[in-house]
């Protein structure tokens, strides 16, 4: 798997912030390519219902086109490994959950006692998208003195067909209000354990070094230095 070249990774997003992330956190020797890199275009339903799910059902549904593809491009791919983030509040049961990506276009808890409706049209734009989670998650908090909630990132790696699955979690609370402008998703209404700012206000080597996604990304290095 390892060779003068390094080790070449498929990381199945094209989310530019994720990607950016990551690439920020692999070490020397290992290169992250996007699912654009790779030329796959195809939309990847996500069908779990846990965060767990959905991420091996990305990667191996990634790992399913890199092996559909000629030799000479399957043997300059040392692996795929997806991730699924999901935000769990506590007051709410644990929601978004698995629809934090999409929470949005979910009829708010007071108007459906719980129960997940679709309420509006899918946005296109992800700044957009973005925004309405966040407003969402403040909306449905609104007058709630329990703010506690967490992040968990599961990374699903798949090399030499085999499958492994790593976590991480980082525990806060959600802001009265957004804060700061770095980041992305929900990380202005975000403060970690242990500070007093969010995600959107804290440095990005901060943010990276303590994240959800960055313990994860620890557990995924030491299996790739295995």
């Amino acid at each position: 798997m390892k060779d003068e070249r390094g080790m070449r990774l498929v990381f199945a997003s094209n989310n530019a912030h994720k990607l950016s992330e990551v690439r920020a956190m692999v070490p020397a020797g290992v290169e992250v390519l996007s699912l654009k890199e790779i030329g796959f275009d195809q939309e990847i339903d996500e069908t779990g219902t846990t965060l767990a799910e959905n991420s091996r059902i990305k990667a191996d549904t990634v790992a399913a086109y890199i092996s559909s593809q000629p030799s000479s491009i399957r043997h300059q791919i040392d692996g795929v490994f997806a991730d699924d983030t999901g935000l769990e509040i506590d007051a709410l049961g644990g929601k978004p959950g698995v629809y934090t990506a999409r929470w949005y276009l979910m009829c708010d808890n007071r108007c459906a006692k719980g129960d997940e409706k679709i309420s509006g049209s899918p946005l296109h734009d992800e700044m957009m998208i973005f925004k309405a989670n966040r407003a969402k998650a403040l909306r449905e908090l609104a007058g709630e003195s329990n703010r506690d909630c967490h992040f968990k990132t599961v990374i699903t790696l798949i090399t030499n067909n085999q499958e492994c699955q790593v976590e991480g979690i980082v525990r806060g609370r959600i802001a009265e209000a957004e804060y700061g402008e770095g980041g992305f998703g929900y990380d202005p209404i975000f403060i970690p354990e242990g500070y007093d700012k969010t995600f959107g206000e804290l440095p990005a080597e901060v943010k990276n070094s303590i994240s959800h996604r960055a313990k994860a990304l620890t557990e995924l290095v030491k299996l790739l230095k295995a």
